[in-house]
């Protein structure tokens, strides 16, 4: 009965302090103006300015993603992807016997599937559909693969070996003028170089009891799979091992400098584009060679097969080429800084080497001005539409539940484009993330396009034609600060496509100037691009760009 009883009184007191916990969390939202019944709750729409600035040349070295082929878009232009990257041993190399013989040597590169769409069948091959890739299905291009001869440093020597070296999305040139001459997948079936494809066929895998010796086949998710030219590995490889060019990756990697993909047209085939996964590709060798041994005065010789690995996981870097002739003329036309005083009616954002827009919140009028009391002063470069919120003409502070950005699709400029499945709304004048970014712990995923689920930027879809309607920020945090902390910046805000949500770092422009000096990484990997109406007053008021306040208005 004791602890009975005194279990109720504690269960009891925690249940007060719960109570009066999310009443406290309550009254931040809607103010303790709730219980009395005397607030109003209001939605206001405030003038937004959206202009479009183009990135140039970007830092495109060591990006988690890279792509590869060729994509047409309707309004971009074609865009070409070549790619170079390093070689590491799996395993130090010393030494090889005498006699050795190369049975093959393939080069394998796994693809994304779309495990939505993918059918795993048992015992059969199984029906794989391909992610992260744009196009038509197998369309052909010619791939050729070389040995590259360009040396990627680690450390840039300029300025005294104190920065990462950089490479940059331009420079397909200095790399092909460096590449060896002979091309490494020359095989007899033209699939795997001048009639290539991204084939979505089951990778077939078949092996042995070792007992019983029976085989089994299973299949496995497709892969990019090249047969390289023994003879050529025979010679840079396998006869270089006993010269100490395998013996770490520090010697290997100056010796073999990497492996450089380049993809052409193919005849009138448009050719497409895919996400590999690169950073899990590899060169796998197979030989044999000879095993001399002595046992009582007697020497056998034997052969014995050996396997040396070459992964994917050096320095890298995408080498991308924009031809903007025909259908990208009109997005080639745009200036490369937009009208940052009314804004642009149209925003173009553009991955890799190509575009974002730069967002200022609130209309640039300012004919008040208020001192950080709420004096008026005269203007003081912050719009009267933040002002008047800062310092109601009524007294009564307005408390923010709700903020939000909605960009709305240009339906008939991305008619016929493949739209981004997410965008990604950053500080663009500190480059940096947005607080309601940083707020978002909602990233746990493996998918990078789907984390920050309550920040936003995900592709909305109208559910009967499945094209894309809108995206929406949630900005509430950024609002609040700006409101309720009277020295806020109200800085500019940058928005670009993502491959990545989760990815926050920036990279460098070639070029840096007073209007870009970075990007965010995650757009730099994404090869596509989309439409979106801007704040200007010629675009229809259901499709303007505006930001939505939800706020709680004391009566």
């Amino acid at each position: 009965m004791i602890n009975n009883s005194l279990f109720k009184k504690v269960f009891l007191g925690l249940t007060v302090i719960f109570m009066a916990s999310c009443d406290k969390d309550f009254n931040e939202i809607g103010g303790d103006l709730l219980g009395d019944n005397n607030f109003e709750l209001n939605k206001q729409s405030f003038s937004v300015t959206g202009y479009n600035q183009k990135t140039g040349v970007v830092q495109s070295n060591n990006l988690d993603l890279n792509p590869l082929g060729i994509y047409n878009s309707s309004i971009f232009g074609e865009t070409t992807a070549n790619y170079n990257t390093q070689l590491t041993l799996a395993e130090a190399v010393t030494s090889v016997g005498a006699n050795p013989f190369i049975e093959s040597v393939v080069l394998t590169v796994p693809y994304f599937v779309d495990n939505s769409q993918t059918k795993i069948k048992s015992g059969s091959p199984s029906t794989f559909v391909l992610d992260s890739i744009y196009g038509p299905e197998k369309a052909i291009m010619k791939l050729s693969v070389y040995e590259s001869g360009f040396f990627m440093r680690d450390i840039d020597p300029v300025g005294g070996f104190q920065q990462l070296q950089r490479y940059y999305s331009d420079q397909n040139s200095d790399f092909d003028n460096f590449k060896k001459p002979n091309r490494l997948n020359d095989s007899s079936d033209k699939a795997q170089n001048d009639e290539f494809f991204f084939n979505a066929t089951a990778k077939e895998t078949t092996t042995k009891d070792t007992v019983t010796k029976v085989e089994t086949t299973t299949y496995g998710p497709p892969e990019m799979q090249l047969n390289l030219n023994k003879s050529y590995f025979k010679t840079r490889i396998i006869d270089a091992i006993n010269s100490g060019k395998l013996a770490n990756n520090d010697v290997f990697k100056n010796y073999f400098r990497g492996l450089y993909f380049k993809v052409e047209k193919a005849g009138t085939s448009p050719g497409n584009l895919i996400m590999p996964k690169f950073k899990e590709g590899k060169i796998t060798i197979k030989y044999n060679e000879d095993l001399v041994t002595t046992v009582g005065g007697v020497t056998k010789t034997t052969r014995v097969k050996k396997v040396i690995q070459l992964n994917m996981t050096g320095n890298t870097v995408s080498l991308l080429s924009n031809n903007f002739s025909g259908s990208g003329a009109a997005y080639e036309n745009l200036p490369f800084t937009g009208n940052s005083a009314a804004g642009d009616d149209r925003l173009y954002l553009k991955g890799g080497e190509g575009s974002l827009a730069v967002i200022e919140l609130f209309d640039k009028t300012d004919l008040k001005g208020y001192t950080s009391k709420g004096v008026l002063t005269g203007p003081n470069n912050i719009s009267d539409q933040l002002d008047d919120l800062r310092f109601p003409a009524d007294g009564k502070k307005r408390l923010v539940n709700e903020a939000n950005l909605v960009f709305h699709i240009d339906a008939a400029a991305m008619a016929s484009g493949v739209e981004p499945q997410r965008i990604y709304l950053y500080d663009f004048t500190n480059n940096r993330v947005m607080v309601d970014y940083a707020a978002d712990d909602t990233d746990k995923t493996l998918d990078a396009k789907k984390g920050k689920v309550i920040y936003g930027g995900q592709l909305v879809k109208n559910a009967t034609t499945k094209r894309g309607v809108t995206y929406k920020f949630r900005i509430t945090n950024q609002i609040r600060n700006l409101i309720n902390n009277k020295d806020s910046t109200n800085v500019k805000l940058g928005l670009v496509v993502t491959e990545d949500i989760n990815k926050s770092t920036s990279s460098k422009v070639k070029l840096a100037n007073s209007f870009i000096r970075e990007v965010p990484t995650g757009s730099v990997m994404n090869p596509l691009g989309t439409v979106l109406y801007g704040g200007n007053s010629s675009v229809p008021a259901d499709k303007r760009l505006k930001l939505e306040i939800y706020f709680t208005k004391p009566n």
